[in-house]
């Protein structure tokens, strides 16, 4: 659970106080979580006591001024989305893809994998239309959290209650825990760009982001790892706690703060656009403008992934990069076996959306086993996990 963001969907039901509980638990758990409900839901529990525990805004309605287009955004953003309570009504419109409030906006929208729990009176829960709608929604992909038999709302007994919220939070673990492959494993990532001083305002530099390397140290982290991601100059919006974070500026910087923590890393992805020269000389005062021309001579900088590919230890993995322009191929391949890379992901300026300050990336992974994948265009976040996924099939046994 730790590091999932959750998108909790309630709907109308008297189940629906248990939400209150329910958050506090994936909270504590280490989640993120984010409520959407329907309008009846709010008849049951105040939407104000979702927000203030779950510390985010709390939307009702697909049509108000700022969930218009979120009931998209967050079926982008959430890791799962848990349907709970879920009535015989927001069952039955989801398994028939009925779009009238937000709870089954968002539903459509999910690219994440959907949970939902039942809750409904003895009668409702054994009629054949919903039996049909539950199994519609589990043939569709999306994940029963059964319900539980006891003393209903009607005061009738039998099957129909909402599982305990207690009960949720285990069944989701353990879901997320076989996706725990990194877990134990320490991960070293160097990302974004470094900045190579002229003088004292001005530097050598490029366009790289950050935001390929946070996007797999966001992956990494979710699957279990300890992850520390060494940074260079970013305008980032950081906010996992648990991922400490080396901010650096230079390439001998971040050589150093790689260096420091390279030997106890089982993985080490060398995601930065480190600079290739400096200046020879940094000058102590800014460089006045004179002459038509100014000449700058360059040294060239320490190779951080071919240094401590070279340090490399037995059980120990390096992923590398290669943005090229021209013989993309050939370069990434020699790159490879040049730096001793595990594997190396290619990207190429020359394909759309590719490459420095996107939110997309289109990649072809190649590995020291002759294998070469090739991926379409996606969202960095996506990217990563293809990145993750490829490097866990190849080179990482699973305790059984």
């Amino acid at each position: 659970m730790k590091g999932k963001k959750i998108l909790l969907a309630v709907t109308g039901s008297i189940a629906a106080y248990k939400a209150a509980v329910l958050t506090r638990l994936f909270i504590k758990a280490g989640a993120e979580v984010k409520v959407i409900m329907t309008p009846s839901a709010a008849a049951f529990i105040s939407p104000l006591t979702l927000s203030t525990l779950s510390k985010h805004p709390v939307h009702t309605d697909v049509i108000d001024g700022a969930a218009w287009n979120n009931h998209v955004e967050l079926g982008l953003w959430a890791d799962a989305m848990i349907i709970a309570p879920a009535t015989a009504t927001t069952i039955g419109k989801m398994a028939n893809g009925i779009s009238d409030n937000i709870v089954t906006a968002v539903y459509l929208s999910a690219k994440c994998p959907v949970y939902f729990a039942p809750a409904m009176d003895r009668d409702m829960w054994l009629h054949p239309a919903t039996k049909a709608n539950i199994a519609r929604l589990q043939e569709y992909g999306n994940k029963l959290i059964d319900a539980e038999t006891g003393e209903l709302a009607s005061g009738l007994m039998g099957k129909g209650r909402m599982a305990e919220p207690e009960n949720i939070v285990s069944f989701l673990d353990a879901d997320f825990a076989v996706d725990q492959d990194l877990r134990n494993k320490k991960v070293l990532i160097t990302a974004g760009p470094t900045y190579e001083a002229i003088d004292p305002v001005r530097f050598i530099g490029n366009h790289s982001s950050g935001k390929m390397g946070l996007a797999l140290a966001e992956e990494c982290y979710k699957r279990g790892a300890e992850v520390t991601l060494v940074l260079g100059p970013n305008n980032l919006e950081l906010t996992n706690p648990e991922i400490q974070i080396v901010n650096v500026t230079s390439g001998a910087e971040m050589y150093k703060a790689a260096l420091e923590r390279h030997a106890e890393s089982d993985l080490v992805i060398f995601a930065a656009a480190v600079a290739d020269y400096r200046p020879a000389t940094v000058a102590n005062e800014k460089i006045k403008k004179s002459g038509d021309t100014l000449e700058l001579s360059l040294e060239k900088t320490i190779d951080i992934a071919a240094t401590l590919g070279q340090q490399k230890s037995k059980g120990q993995h390096h992923i590398g990069f290669a943005l090229e322009t021209a013989h993309a191929e050939k370069y990434a391949k020699g790159k490879l076996e040049k730096k001793n890379f595990d594997l190396i992901v290619l990207n190429t300026l020359k394909d759309k959306g590719a490459g420095f300050k996107h939110d997309t990336n289109k990649v072809t992974i190649y590995t020291d086993k002759g294998q070469e994948l090739a991926f379409d265009l996606k969202t960095k976040t996506k990217v990563a996990t293809d990145i993750i996924n490829t490097f866990v099939e190849n080179y990482v046994t699973i305790p059984s």
